[in-house]
This record gives structure tokens, C-alpha cells and sequence, in this order.
């Protein structure tokens, strides 16, 4: 029971990654969990079928990149625990396939303003917490192979992960004086219902039939390993990350992508 006497926050809490890392800190032990997500609908499904009685489970719901939302959550998840012990900041979206000279500006700061704005935020309300509770914490800010090996067509998502992997070093190094450790994940291919928003994924499933057979071809373009991460399996290296376990890690790219940035 790693995580018995901490209270969590997890960002895009509804679906994937987001989902998968509240169930695993919920058998983990975790005390309790403030959930943030824009679905309602699918967020209350997830924290109904967590192992947490109802009052350890607050749901939020507006964006992560709104500043004045965010003020009335810190105050609520302060009634509700007092505190946040570890937080990870797992919201984000992609954007249409397109070349810089042919992204709408709009899609470009629709992007930023999620994937970087809403870590930006998240890490601002969580470290308060922490630095108040004196007694530290762990955040995990989740990057993507994009940070690190560039593809085109992708500039808006790339930006916006290379620039939250950075942040999170910066955070690590503010936090580390009071024993608040801060790392970014690095995934490739995660199994995430994120790609369903992209036309070129859409296409594949119908090429093949599924989703099975759509990240199946993806992958072994791709992918070393010629597979990409279950949720399930990116949530425990986030665990890991935010368990004692990883004690004296802070600052890292910890990079988990099937080999794709080989």
C-alpha cells in the first residue's frame, strides 16, 4: 500500500492514461483522490468504479487551462483533504495533421493551451499544496516521444511536450529544497482514446477493421518493439515515479516508448 496516508490529484481523469493512473493509485492505497476532467459523465463513471469510498473520490470538471476554475478547485479539494501529496498532469489533446505553414493559428494555441497552459497550472496549484503541507510531494508530468524526436506535422503537440518536460525540470529544481520531487514521462504510443480524434487514425480503422488493427499497423511502423503501452502499463510507471521507491529521482525524462526515440 504504497500511498496509504497521500492524497492524489490526477488531470484528465476521465479516460486513458488519466483513468488508468487513478485506478492504479486507488490499489495502491491512496487516501484520496481529487479527479479533474472536462467529461462529466465519463469522469463520474471512473470514480464510481474505484475502490474508494465515495467521500475519498472528489470530481472536477472544467478545463485545465482556465486560471479562475482552477482557484475555486484549489479551494474545494482544501475542504475536502487539506492537502495534495502527489499530483500528475495528464490532460492534453492533439491536433489535425498539418505542417506549420498550414496550422491554423487558432489550433496552434488551442494545443499550447492545453497541453502547456493546464501543466502550467496544475503544478502551480499542486506545489502550493506541497510547499504548505511541509512535508514534500511528487508530481509526474506527462511528455511524449515528440519532445524528444521531431515529426513533422506535429509541431503545436511537440512544442507544447517539449516544453512541459522542460517546466517540470525547472519545477524539480524549485521544489527539491523542500523535498518535492518532479519528473515528466516520456511515452510513445499509448493505447488512448486520444488518437481517435485524429483523421489518419480514423482511416486505419476503417483500412483494418478496428482499433486493434489500427494501432497494431502504427506500431510496427513506428515502434521497435512493434507495440505500443497499454494505459494500465503507463500508469505504473507513474506510480513508480510518485512511490518512495523512486526517492532520489527528480528533474528525469523518464522515457518509456517502445524504442520509438532510438
Amino acid at each position: 500500500m504504497r500511498f496509504s496516508d497521500r492524497i492524489g490529484l490526477v488531470t484528465g481523469a476521465a479516460s486513458g492514461i488519466g483513468a488508468a493512473t487513478a485506478a492504479r493509485l486507488a490499489a495502491d492505497g491512496v487516501a484520496g483522490l481529487a479527479l479533474l476532467d472536462r467529461n462529466t459523465e465519463a469522469l463520474e463513471r471512473v470514480a464510481r468504479e474505484l475502490p474508494l469510498p465515495p467521500e475519498a473520490v472528489l470530481t472536477v470538471v472544467h478545463d485545465v487551462a482556465d486560471a479562475d476554475a482552477w482557484r475555486i478547485t484549489e479551494a474545494r479539494i482544501a475542504e475536502r483533504f487539506g492537502r495534495v501529496d502527489l499530483a500528475v498532469a495528464n490532460a492534453g489533446v492533439g491536433h489535425a495533421i498539418a505542417t506549420i505553414d498550414e496550422l491554423p493559428f487558432a489550433e496552434w494555441r488551442r494545443v499550447i493551451a492545453t497541453n502547456l497552459d493546464g501543466v502550467f497550472l496544475t503544478l502551480q496549484v499542486a506545489l502550493r499544496f506541497m510547499r504548505r503541507g511541509g512535508r514534500g510531494g511528487a508530481a509526474v508530468v506527462i511528455s511524449s516521444s515528440t519532445a524528444i524526436k521531431a515529426e513533422a506535422a506535429a509541431s503545436g503537440y511537440a512544442a507544447s511536450k517539449a516544453a512541459v518536460l522542460h517546466l517540470a525540470r525547472v519545477a524539480a529544481k524549485e521544489g527539491a529544497p523542500a523535498g518535492i520531487r518532479v519528473n515528466a514521462l516520456v511515452p510513445g504510443g499509448v493505447e488512448t482514446p486520444l488518437f481517435r480524434e485524429l483523421p489518419f487514425f480514423r482511416e486505419l480503422i476503417a483500412k483494418t477493421g478496428s482499433e486493434r488493427g489500427a494501432f497494431d499497423v502504427m506500431a510496427k511502423k513506428t515502434a521497435p518493439l512493434g507495440r505500443y503501452a497499454r494505459p494500465e502499463e503507463t500508469a505504473a510507471h507513474i506510480a513508480f515515479l510518485l512511490s518512495d521507491e523512486a526517492s532520489t529521482v527528480t528533474g528525469s525524462a523518464f522515457v518509456a516508448d517502445s524504442g520509438i526515440t532510438l
